[in-house]
């Protein structure tokens, strides 16, 4: 007897998205897969975002707009409310880059812990970056470790379904820039069975909540590493990854 197919409850996290929420709707109601659970978390926008969300009402299970602690806080509320088998997160900009992603993903194997992909970067006017691998020194490996995670991440968030019952809420009081890479580490090492779906799952649209607190969230990745790899390990790593970038500039640079 075949597997019923897991349920897979997508999580969107927004703020004042009016100009980016619709695209991600409609990817997510694009898909194939028939066993969805959808979810938006909304922190009390004052612009349009409420219009959207209730424009297309009959496509969400459930939605919620009040004062939240943050984006880490908004996504815990998330996975509070969330009954699916998996969790995965594409906020407000994000898109699944195809209706068939969840449903060529769960085709052939069922019982993973994690799944996870490549990213297609655009920028904020929707200009195409290409994909991270190639787009950033990150390079997505072929079967993914929480070892990987030394150098950073090496996956995108937007790019990793995890099942929910290894996953912990995230520790946003201690890491509030970059709680994200610590959730991604300690999943990885809860995962029996962690599942490259070599495809590209997701698009993300640069400009995000990091990226707008870089020396924070340099800081705060600096002590999740820390914690997890061991000062000398992670001091290593910081020079290798500061050599990694500028390589990647000068071979950019270079046009290779």
């Amino acid at each position: 007897m075949n597997q019923p197919l897991p349920k897979i409850s997508i999580i969107t996290v927004c703020f004042n998205a009016e100009k980016y929420l619709e695209r991600t709707i409609q990817s997510i109601i694009a898909q194939t897969y028939p066993n969805i659970e959808y979810l938006i978390i909304d922190g009390q926008s004052k612009d349009g975002t409420l219009d959207i969300i209730k424009k297309y009402e009959a496509n969400i299970d459930q939605w919620i707009s009040e004062p939240d602690k943050g984006l880490y806080d908004a996504m815990n509320k998330g996975m509070e409310l969330a009954t699916g088998d998996f969790v995965w997160f594409m906020n407000a900009g994000d898109e699944i880059r195809t209706p068939e992603v969840l449903t060529d993903m769960f085709a052939k194997d069922t019982d993973g812990d994690v799944y996870y992909g490549e990213t297609e970067f655009l920028d904020l006017e929707r200009n195409p970056l290409g994909i991270r691998s190639k787009a950033t020194p990150h390079k997505l490996p072929e079967q993914l470790h929480w070892e990987d995670m030394q150098q950073g991440m090496v996956v995108c968030h937007q790019s990793i379904l995890v099942r929910k019952s290894i996953a912990e809420p995230y520790d946003y009081e201690q890491h509030p820039y970059s709680a994200d890479i610590d959730w991604v580490i300690k999943v990885l090492k809860r995962s029996k069975k962690t599942i490259n779906a070599h495809q590209v799952l997701a698009i993300y649209l640069q400009g995000g909540f990091s990226r707008k607190h870089l020396k924070a969230s340099l800081k705060d990745r600096y002590q999740i590493l820390k914690k997890h790899y061991g000062l000398l390990t992670t001091l290593k790593n910081h020079v290798l990854i500061v050599l990694r970038s500028v390589w990647f500039i000068l071979k950019r640079g270079k046009g290779y």
